[in-house]
């Protein structure tokens, strides 16, 4: 090291500094991607040494009914999820973009259940959608109406939606936010100037340069629904350690850590992660095809 230059030396050091985090990158995720798609080629429980099955664990999928019906519940809440959370989050961001006195309240208070914890968020709700002394049940046979089990398998893919969409609005605000922000406003006041509606500025101002914002919240939405598990396991879950509403994550965890059929588990990640890639793809090709260059 004494031969080197000052910018060598710096960049040494540099290398020096980010190693344990380059090391932490390649073995904990690039490592995990590569053992999950050698487990999905085994049988393997986790307690005998794992033997080759080759492609018998994804050629098994169909015939899965778990793993089909949670691929169908999977596809319906990310349906319902994505444009929901992306409209609602531009709509409310849209709203507290002022310089009216009081709205950092509002913020914070629809910030707030992006960093709260899943659990207690999900007890909590599991509190207002309870089919007895349920707050939402207690609000409807006071208007004299029946009760309505929200978590059963006919209605628990909108209660679920409502929670997720509810808990991820905050992120989807701010980074609108930050997108509104960052558009100058003389663009407003020639238009303004020119007769331009409230409707107008909107639609040919606001939304073209929130563009890359929004492609960047629909492809993050996306992978989110797809992995979506902790508030629709603690929501859906039944005595039996079943869920009403299923999805690709549950099915995945239910094979991999309460039936140790760690095989199975892995070939269902593999493709939940080829099935995000592809829809990620499609999102970039469609981006680019729009001219909405982030």
């Amino acid at each position: 090291m004494g031969n080197l230059r000052p910018m060598g030396l710096e960049r040494w050091w540099v290398l020096v500094f980010l190693a344990p985090t380059l090391v932490g990158l390649f073995v904990g995720a690039f490592g995990s991607i590569f053992a999950s798609v050698g487990i999905s080629f085994t049988d393997w429980d986790l307690l005998t040494p794992p033997t080759p099955a080759g492609f018998s664990n994804y050629a098994g999928l169909p015939d899965d009914r778990l793993f089909m019906r949670s691929l169908v519940n999977t596809l319906a809440f990310a349906g319902l999820y994505v444009p929901l959370t992306v409209a609602i989050s531009l709509f409310v961001a849209i709203g507290l973009n002022r310089s009216i006195p009081g709205l950092s309240f509002f913020r914070v208070a629809f910030f707030l259940p992006t960093v709260s914890s899943p659990t207690a968020v999900g007890l909590l709700w599991t509190w207002i959608y309870a089919q007895d002394n349920g707050v939402l049940n207690n609000m409807i046979t006071a208007m004299g109406g029946d009760p309505v089990r929200w978590l059963s398998r006919d209605v628990a893919l909108y209660s679920v939606v409502i929670v997720n969409v509810w808990g991820a609005i905050g992120g989807g605000m701010i980074i609108f936010l930050a997108g509104l922000q960052a558009i100058p406003k003389d663009y407003y006041e020639v238009a303004a100037l020119d007769g331009a509606t409230a409707w107008q500025r909107l639609w040919f101002i606001t939304l073209p340069a929130l563009a890359p914002s929004m492609f960047f919240q629909m492809v993050l939405t996306t992978i989110n629904a797809f992995q979506a598990f902790d508030y629709i396991y603690i929501l859906t879950r039944t005595g039996n350690g079943n869920s009403t509403m299923p999805t690709l994550v549950f099915s995945i965890y239910r094979n991999g850590f309460r039936f140790f059929r760690m095989g199975d588990a892995a070939a269902q990640a593999v493709v939940l992660s080829a099935m995000i890639m592809v829809l990620t793809v499609i999102y970039f090709r469609l981006q680019k095809k729009w001219g909405g260059q982030p």
